[in-house]
């Protein structure tokens, strides 16, 4: 508990060893009402204040205000025991909820304890600890054994094993060495290393990914939405409709009936109306269902930007994926060299020389695969043709190197592959001189993760890839996904999803799974854009609505499994609240239902959608 719930606790103490004696004691009078106000006072000082302020600020209609109401009422009444014991149990719901949330809170701080206390830098042969964001960018800092990776950064010395359990959700180690990219969050579990930041502490991964779920609550849902409104209209009419029956049915009866008008009774049933209208339950649960929801979801590595982004992957029905590093492994490999009309190292050679300047995956491959080190300056006149290939001089020879589409652009003829794989065609001073097959293996869990899908309930599972048609339909064959559209320029994607999003209904959303950096334009198209294997990727953070810390494709089912309890979880409070109030508002108004079981009602039924909306905090194994 914290200091706050302790004095709270303090006065729920106090209250009740004033409240008993005095409940014994045959007590009349003024006497009376002095000594009950002492333990009302001291258990609804806090309240009533609010509810002043709230006048002050002419923000009348909340909870505040309808406690004060009821509970002076009471009072003035004469019915002293309930006026005390109306607060009393109010309050002790308010401790109740206030530590559910804070443990709910410290769960997903827990979760996500990857908050770096300092970085270790080398002075005069010691080690310095300093704050992370004192440290620049391209410094070299320590980072012990057990030690968390502060900074994110390069490995300038030493090798060692990384637990990143706590970005992922996973527990694999991950080996690294020298040249090695780490990023902050990770724990250190084995050797000493050196490394050279490449950030600053702001601008790092662990920094981006505790600003991302800390700031989720910022993003309401529609239900959150709902409930705001629902608030700030029904907390104003059952204030007026609790003052119509203090009046109305008194003065009916002394009109038209000209009988007793039982002034009193008809007050007391309306305080009674709004003690049980407070819609504590309401307010308090559907917010924290959805912050629950989303801790939960970053246990398992899987950040989610916002509890809107959690309802529409509720509703999520088709599900559209990018092939390469989303399905694939994204590790390419030359496998073979096909139709060379020179020497195949010399084939090679020419094409990892022209795509020396590349980051993309293909690239790398063929730089592998060449095996000896590049000399840049051999290249000039690069030119990436995007979704094509590369056009480049190398000592002084036009190289072209791309797909089908690069030679047909260029007026090439050229030879097709009979092998299924990622074909990189070479030309050299604008003739046909080979092909290079690339080859790239699914992930282990990609076909499990697209049944696990159609389980979920997703009619609809989608391919599209800038990859050549065979490689395609033979990755969507062992995937078994019948829709698939190949050799897709990064525009054609887009149009692609937007044939989608126009030809499914208006309640079913469309999520597109991507590696978050070259699909960026239809991860925000899409109506939720999932980033794939994003450990680390500035780009992905930034590009998509969920952003999934490893390359599990089988996260993507979970992640809707956990976003739809959340919104069962939602909608059973609702529906519970509502229901609960309108029967007890209805016993009240009649004179069934009195002070007693108002506040039983009000306080139960919110302790009771506390404990559901935590349940969303929980993630069941798929």
């Amino acid at each position: 508990m914290n200091k706050k719930q302790k004095k709270m606790l303090i006065r729920i103490l106090i209250t009740v060893a004033l409240i008993i004696p005095l409940s014994l004691l045959p007590l009349r009078g003024t006497l009376q009402f002095v000594l009950f106000l002492i333990p009302y006072l001291t258990i609804g000082y806090d309240i009533l204040k609010k509810s002043w302020k709230g006048i002050r600020n002419k923000q009348v209609f909340d909870e505040n205000f309808l406690m004060s109401v009821a509970t002076i009422g009471a009072i003035l009444l004469g019915d002293y025991k309930e006026g005390v014991a109306v607060m009393l149990f109010y309050q002790i719901g308010e401790l109740f909820q206030s530590y559910a949330v804070g443990r709910s809170r410290k769960n997903i701080s827990e979760l996500m304890d990857i908050r770096p206390d300092y970085a270790n830098i080398e002075r005069n042969g010691s080690l310095e600890k300093v704050d992370p964001d004192e440290v620049a960018a391209g410094s070299v800092i320590v980072v012990q054994p057990g030690e968390k990776v502060p900074i994110d950064g390069v490995i300038v010395e030493g090798s060692t094993t990384l637990n990143t359990s706590a970005l992922t959700g996973e527990s694999l180690p991950r080996d690294v060495s020298v040249g090695d990219e780490i990023i902050s969050g990770c724990i250190n579990m084995s050797g000493l290393i050196r490394m050279q930041t490449t950030k600053e502490f702001g601008e790092s991964t662990v920094s981006k990914i505790l600003d991302l779920v800390e700031n989720s609550s910022s993003k309401k849902s529609k239900s959150e939405n709902f409930i705001s409104k629902f608030a700030r209209y029904y907390t104003p009419a059952v204030c007026y409709s609790a003052l119509a029956l203090a009046i109305l049915p008194p003065m009916i009866r002394m009109i038209f009936l000209d009988s007793d008008p039982a002034f009193g009774t008809w007050i007391y049933r309306a305080l009674t109306f709004l003690v049980i209208s407070c819609p504590c339950a309401l307010v308090i649960s559907i917010p924290l269902s959805f912050f629950a929801g989303i801790g939960g979801a970053s246990k398992e590595g899987i950040l989610i930007k916002g509890s809107n982004y959690l309802e529409t992957l509720s509703q999520t029905k088709v599900v559209v994926f990018d092939k390469t590093g989303t399905m694939t492994q994204g590790v390419f490999e030359v496998n073979g060299i096909h139709h060379s009309k020179m020497e195949a190292e010399k084939l090679l050679e020419y094409a990892a020389l022209a795509e020396s300047a590349s980051s993309h995956p293909i690239s790398k491959s063929l730089q592998r695969a060449y095996g000896k080190p590049l000399d840049r300056s051999r290249v000039t006149d690069v030119e990436e043709i995007s979704g094509n290939g590369i056009t480049a001089k190398v000592d002084g020879v036009s190289v072209a190197a791309g797909n089908a589409k690069l030679m047909t652009r260029l007026g090439i003829d050229y030879v097709e592959c009979h092998h299924a794989g990622t074909v990189v065609h070479i030309a050299i001073d604008g003739s046909y001189a080979g092909h290079i097959l690339i080859t790239d293996l699914l992930k282990p869990h990609a076909a499990d993760a697209v049944s696990r899908l159609r389980k979920c309930g997703v009619r609809r599972i989608v391919m599209l890839t800038g990859d050549s048609k065979m490689a395609a339909n033979q990755a969507a064959k062992e995937l078994q996904i019948q829709e698939v559209y190949s050799e897709l320029l990064p525009g054609d994607k887009v149009a692609k999803v937007e044939e989608l999003l126009a030809s499914k209904s208006e309640k079913e959303k469309l999520a597109f799974v991507g590696d978050g950096i070259n699909d960026a334009p239809v991860l925000s198209r899409a109506d939720i854009g999932i980033a794939m294997g994003a450990l680390g990727s500035d780009a992905a953070i930034e590009a998509a609505d969920i952003v999934l810390m490893d390359d599990d494709p089988l996260k993507i089912a979970k992640a809707i499994q956990i976003s739809r309890k959340c919104i069962r979880i939602v909608y059973e409070n609702i529906y519970f609240a509502i229901g609960v109030k309108i029967i007890c508002l209805l016993l009240g108004a009649v004179g069934i239902a009195n002070m007693w079981a108002a506040i039983f009602a009000d306080v139960g039924v919110m302790i009771l959608a506390v404990l559901n909306a935590i349940r969303a905090l929980f993630v069941k194994k798929l």
